[in-house]
């Protein structure tokens, strides 16, 4: 006789982007694949635009947080994140440059990974970043930053990143 295990799920928090296209499309279009292949959707963020960070020579951007329940491990959920971005026509061409979508991991639940040019999980840079803190505040407030200790509402409120952010 076998006895049903429970399956196992995390929230994955994402944060989605795109400056080119139709970018309120390119986010509804990229939050659907999400849904489909990654899990539950639990919280969506409003869309801020947001100055370009690393290279301010391009159009502004359009930032959201999601929240996803799901039962596949973190580096599935990236490789999924990266097969969205394929499907919706994303090309790398530079870092920090011009795109139709881009989806990082941000959280993993509250683990931390660093598998070596692949994921490390928080995002290295999300304290830094407002564009990235802004959404991320807006549905997870009080999560605590594994490696800092403090919560996203304190990152965000803390943050001397100067860059407009414009909740919409």
């Amino acid at each position: 006789m076998m006895l049903n295990k429970a399956l196992e799920y995390t929230i994955a928090y994402l944060l989605l982007g795109g400056n080119l296209g139709n970018r309120e499309e390119n986010l509804e279009h990229a939050i659907s694949l999400i849904g489909t292949n990654i899990g539950k959707l639990e919280a969506i963020s409003s869309v801020y635009e947001t100055a370009a960070w690393g290279k301010n020579d391009q159009p502004f951007f359009l930032n959201q947080a999601v929240a996803v329940k799901t039962s596949l491990p973190a580096l599935q959920v990236l490789e999924s994140a990266l097969n969205i971005e394929q499907t919706l026509g994303r090309i790398r061409k530079e870092k920090w440059g011009e795109r139709l979508i881009d989806i990082d991991l941000i959280f993993f639940g509250n683990e931390v990974i660093d598998i070596e040019n692949r994921l490390q999980v928080p995002h290295p840079q999300m304290q830094f970043r407002k564009f990235v803190m802004a959404p991320l505040a807006e549905i997870v407030p009080q999560m605590i930053h594994p490696i800092l200790g403090k919560t996203v509402l304190d990152i965000y409120e803390n943050i001397t990143d100067e860059l407009a952010v414009r909740k919409l």
